[in-house]
């Protein structure tokens, strides 16, 4: 069975996504994708949300 995770974060600077990308692979999640909410005003993203898996043992 495949477990999934979700991870938001509203401070999207590279320190923060490679500590979020750490710190869930350290326990096991394999890194899947990101996703980035942006604002109309800016072109930096204003979320950004980390989708990790991971094989569940049955």
């Amino acid at each position: 069975m495949v477990s999934y995770k979700v991870v938001e974060t509203s401070i999207v600077t590279d320190e923060t996504l490679e500590a979020i990308l750490n710190e869930y692979t350290a326990q096991g999640w394999r890194f899947e994708n990101i996703q980035f909410a942006m604002r109309e005003a800016s072109k930096r993203p204003s979320m950004a949300f980390v989708l990790f898996t991971r094989e569940d043992p049955s």
